[in-house]
């Protein structure tokens, strides 16, 4: 791998003239990379954006409502002004299709006059749902990434593809974890083999016997997300989301053409520092979870080891990171790898978020209800391990519960209402830890040396000053600043939370 000497205006130039194929541009990371571009180089030839549609202007207006139109792209809409929808309108063109499908779906003739217009495809559609169901998340997440390299071969002028996964494909891994590919058919459990075609037909069987059996639609989606954890934790990830997340990078791996390929893995992606706006989040990730439920008191407690690393990232660095590799490898026929992580550059440990919440919602006190006035808040109680917790949950609530339970049959069930309502809400979170264990427990750092390389190939006056727009160093974070400020903040005005 040979990086030249980089600078901004060689990053943000690599992408004039360009047409730019975007899978998953409705996800949050695939806004930002949408808004950064058009916003750095409006020079750009097209942005071609797949989406799920039924028609054109089905695709059209989703992609105003859910992309364009969003609070992100505010400093788009200033700097241009009263040009802006025209500008919009020449760049950027909906697509209906889905990675699901062979083709996208698309039909002969658009495919031939798009496989002769792309440059580049950026590849970020992914369900990120940990218990997902095991044939959604093999289509979208291996098959997926099958018919993307299919695509990528037939386009003429294809100059690079670029696939976004995530750095806890290494599983449960403890140490320094390496930069480095998944071998087809490799797994994290020693004397185990992965043949995704096997698991295919698996998917296949399961469909067949649960249409046998004329299986409800509940009954089936239960059975479907139980297998993926299933084949999961036999091969040695801990849920489907990374399983099948590292089966894609196999599957990419494997079938990649004579392009440059770059896959970048994140690890846990939080709100935008600073570009175009600070504090920008779409949907609730692993951390925030904790957030808002310390803000709402529906958690009092939660499973963190406080001294373990918090590796996160903010939104606007991965797309950075994202745009800087694709201009490095323009003209290599290579596969390269880069952790998008912090834990080795500037690490963080839960202790600092723990702090940051309590502080801010000390000077910050939320409501709790509708005509609520402000509460003070206790300190969350943290459990280091999974037993602890476990011992806690069945003391404090399971014991009751069940208590609970012997007295409704007592009764004749009159409190056969509480008692579910109680117990669904106990299983939900004891899911919820379970899901998020491998996370907030997790041992391991990742390497980012092929990412350190580049942030030495940048120009360092550029890359220091002012100018600077793809500054992708987590080590430039105060993480305490910047959970208090900008992060927790952000957090609660985005996830809709009544706060105020």
């Amino acid at each position: 791998m040979i990086i030249g000497e980089m600078d901004v205006g060689r990053v943000a130039g690599y992408f004039r003239g360009k047409s730019i194929l975007i899978t998953g541009s409705t996800g949050f990371l695939g806004k930002v990379l949408v808004e950064k571009i058009l916003r750095v180089q409006p020079d750009v030839k097209k942005l071609f954006l797949l989406v799920r549609a039924n028609d054109v202007e089905s695709a059209k207006l989703r992609i105003q409502s859910e992309v364009i139109g969003r609070d992100l792209f505010r400093v788009l809409k200033v700097k241009h002004g009263v040009a802006f929808d025209s500008f919009i309108e020449e760049k950027v063109c909906p697509l209906v299709g889905d990675i699901m499908y062979e083709n996208f779906g698309l039909d002969i003739i658009k495919l031939r006059e798009l496989s002769k217009d792309i440059d580049i495809i950026v590849n970020g559609a992914a369900t990120t749902n940990f218990y997902e169901r095991y044939d959604v998340a093999f289509d979208v997440n291996v098959l997926g990434v099958k018919h993307v390299c299919a695509f990528a071969n037939k386009c003429t002028k294809l100059k690079m593809l670029l696939h976004v996964s995530t750095a806890y494909v290494a599983g449960e891994q403890k140490g320094l974890i390496p930069e480095k590919p998944f071998l087809m058919g490799e797994t994290l459990k020693v004397g185990t083999h992965l043949d995704i075609e096997s698991e295919k037909n698996l998917i296949k069987q399961t469909r067949v016997e649960l249409e046998a059996n004329c299986c409800t639609e509940k009954a089936e989606k239960k059975t479907m997300k139980e297998l993926g954890l299933k084949r999961a934790r036999y091969f040695g990830w801990p849920n489907t989301y990374v399983f099948t997340k590292a089966m894609g990078e196999m599957m990419l791996g494997h079938l990649r053409g004579g392009f440059p390929v770059v896959i970048i893995r994140p690890s846990i992606i939080t709100s935008t520092l600073k570009d175009p706006l600070p504090g920008w989040i779409e949907g609730i990730g692993t951390i925030d979870t904790v957030i808002i439920g310390y803000a709402k008191q529906t958690f009092s407690f939660f499973l963190v080891d406080n001294e373990s690393i918090m590796d996160v990232i903010p939104g606007d660095m991965v797309v950075n990171a994202m745009m800087v590799t694709m201009a490095a490898h323009l003209e290599e026929q290579v596969q390269v790898i880069y952790h998008v992580t912090s834990s080795v550059r500037n690490p963080a440990p839960y202790a600092i978020l723990a702090e940051s919440a309590h502080r801010y919602f000390l000077d910050n006190p939320p409501c709790t209800g509708r005509n609520a006035g402000r509460v003070w808040l206790k300190k969350m109680r943290f459990f280091g391990t999974l037993g602890r917790l476990r011992l806690y949950m069945a003391i404090k609530y399971k014991l009751p519960l069940e208590m609970l339970h012997l007295v409704n049959i007592a009764l004749c069930g009159v409190f056969s209402r509480l008692y579910n309502e109680l117990s669904r809400k106990y299983k939900f979170v004891m899911q919820l830890i379970e899901f998020y264990a491998p996370y907030t427990l997790f041992k391991g750092c990742f390497d980012d040396a092929n990412l350190e390389k580049l942030r030495m190939a940048m120009n360092k006056d550029q890359y220091n000053s002012g100018v600077n727009y793809f500054d992708f160093d987590p080590k430039s974070i105060d993480w305490d600043d910047y959970f208090y400020r900008i992060h927790i903040p952000g957090v609660l005005r985005h996830a809709s939370l009544s706060y105020i």
